[in-house]
């Protein structure tokens, strides 16, 4: 049974019904083949992996996946926010095309250029990394989803930036094959929280930023939910989305470029058992010879109301 036509929604549904059925199965080998372990704070830069830190807030890229990123947390904290559990999670790029032929777990799927790797545990390779106390560049070539092959046709780039409580990310996906592909919907990016970050927190309302509102004060009224399982839809009039704990605090990210918002939560709440919190900023595009896409995404972490504050005062 075809459970979806759009791989956008159907790609994480197969993969993560597939890691269920292992886990309930063979619970022992399971644990043993990831190249995860249920630790909140890995060693400091190392082969696997690069931070940078302001003293407000600590980025960090896995090396070994891409250099998408894997971590961010508060300055000084143990407590990472983002999941990266596989080359699948992690905050990072994903785009999709045409149909051709390949099988994601006997699933006929799409060309699928992913930063972090290949969804039996290849990694992306890193063909650049330049990094300094607050800023980090990583070049990078993406694994085909569901072949793991290496698409020397693409190049991923990667650039953040630290200011005060604030990431800025900027993406770069350069495509120089030959091949036209059909229109699709994209995530940018896609975006793995811990699984206790489990309250979605949107506005979609029709007052973006206060429009309309007396003396310019933001209207109040943003939605708090938990998704299911699998992909709901969301609007996001004011271009953001978060995730947070029951005490409010958790990781937003704004995307200027983006009106709409998949998202899921898949587990039972543990991330030893691959549980986890999803949203993608989405947008639509068809990717063609010659095709370069650029876009902006900013992150912070904190308090709900703080997260939203935020990303105001980028709008000014």
């Amino acid at each position: 049974m075809k459970l979806c036509n759009d791989p956008v929604h159907c790609k994480y549904i197969r993969y993560w019904m597939w890691v269920t059925l292992a886990i309930l199965l063979f619970p022992e080998d399971c644990m043993a083949q990831s190249d995860e372990k249920p630790v909140k704070k890995p060693a400091a830069d190392s082969a696997e992996w690069q931070f940078i830190d302001n003293d407000q807030i600590k980025v960090g890229v896995k090396r070994t996946s891409g250099a998408a990123i894997g971590w961010m947390s508060l300055s000084g904290s143990d407590r990472n926010l983002v999941n990266h559990f596989d080359r699948g999670r992690l905050v990072q790029q994903s785009y999709y095309g045409n149909a051709d032929g390949s099988l994601w777990d006997k699933q006929p799927w799409n060309w699928n250029p992913v930063q972090g790797g290949h969804y039996k545990g290849q990694g992306a390779p890193v063909t650049e990394l330049k990094v300094d106390q607050q800023t980090l560049y990583a070049k990078s070539t993406p694994l085909h989803w569901a072949t793991g092959e290496v698409l020397s046709d693409c190049t991923m780039e990667q650039t953040i930036k630290l200011t005060d409580t604030v990431a800025h990310v900027h993406y770069v996906f350069s495509y120089k094959g030959q091949q036209q592909h059909a229109e699709r919907d994209q995530e940018i990016p896609a975006v793995f929280l811990e699984p206790e970050f489990k309250h979605l927190v949107v506005y979609s309302g029709d007052q973006p930023w206060g429009k309309g509102m007396p003396d310019g004060k933001l209207d109040e009224r943003t939605e708090r939910t938990i998704p299911g399982w699998p992909n709901e839809h969301r609007k996001i009039t004011e271009h953001w989305a978060a995730y947070v704990d029951d005490t409010g605090f958790g990781l937003g990210a704004y995307v200027p470029v983006a009106n709409d918002l998949t998202c899921y939560r898949f587990g039972d709440g543990k991330r030893e058992h691959g549980a986890c919190s999803y949203f993608a900023p989405l947008t639509r595009f068809a990717i063609k010879p010659g095709f370069v896409w650029e876009y902006d995404v900013y992150l912070t972490v904190g308090r709900e109301a703080e997260i939203r504050q935020r990303f105001y005062e980028l709008t000014k």
